[in-house]
């Protein structure tokens, strides 16, 4: 079964500062439709303004991964980190037994454009944990890419939770296929242009809720750039 969910009908916060798509109930947002997907839990399109961001605040026991599109992201925590996160680059921490970080824009003329991912772990009350990677355009044209997985090791980081991220990039028809265990659940979110997937047609924000298929075929890609999630049943 294959879910279209389009772009429009995401939740929608404009705080000045902040401008945040929510794929699934978050914050003042809610709809009991749509609480998560699996164990995916959010997905946030937000875009902070140049000289903005969060400030100090805590999370527990969530793998949280930050993909950024464009512009970059300041990021300090409760742990030692102090780090940039450009575009290309996938961030992942771990919040375990308790993490607080800051998520800033110092940029004076840009704006950041970014993913903020979170995914229910399997596992709970581990020491917080930081990873990030860049990844190379190259590794995403054309094909996806793992850039996360309970293993880790490679490309990908490492998370405490029954799921895998890839990331792909298909223009000028491009293609390409991902076998599913029709046991899982997939989802398919599409961070811009257009994308055949199973014969169904995405553009930039819409996304796929996948249950009960074999294989995901993504074909007549044009400008795209799309990230897939194998996820628990529930």
């Amino acid at each position: 079964m294959m879910t279209l969910r389009k772009a429009q009908e995401r939740g929608y916060a404009d705080h000045g500062w902040l401008k945040s798509f929510h794929s699934f109930s978050f914050a003042s947002y809610h709809d009991p439709r749509f609480m998560g997907w699996g164990n995916l839990r959010v997905i946030n399109e937000d875009r902070v303004d140049a000289g903005m961001g969060f400030g100090k605040h805590s999370h527990r026991n969530m793998e949280i991964i930050s993909y950024v599109l464009s512009g970059e992201l300041a990021h300090e925590d409760s742990m030692g980190n102090i780090e940039s996160i450009p575009p290309g680059d996938i961030q992942r921490m771990s919040a375990g037994t308790g993490v607080t970080h800051s998520e800033f824009n110092h940029a004076k003329d840009q704006t950041t454009h970014f993913l903020q991912i979170w995914i229910e772990p399997n596992v709970t009350e581990i020491p917080p944990s930081y990873e990030q990677k860049s990844i190379s355009a190259d590794l995403k044209q054309g094909k996806l890419c793992l850039l996360a997985s309970p293993e880790g090791g490679g490309h990908a980081v490492k998370i405490y939770a029954d799921a895998k991220m890839y990331a792909g990039s298909f223009d000028n028809g491009q293609s390409s296929r991902l076998e599913l265990d029709p046991n899982r659940k997939a989802y398919a979110h599409l961070i811009k242009g257009e994308i055949n997937i199973n014969g169904i047609v995405l553009r930039t924000g819409d996304a796929l809720m996948i249950e009960g298929e074999t294989q995901l075929q993504i074909s007549q890609g044009s400008k795209a750039e799309l990230l897939v999630f194998d996820l628990a049943s529930s």
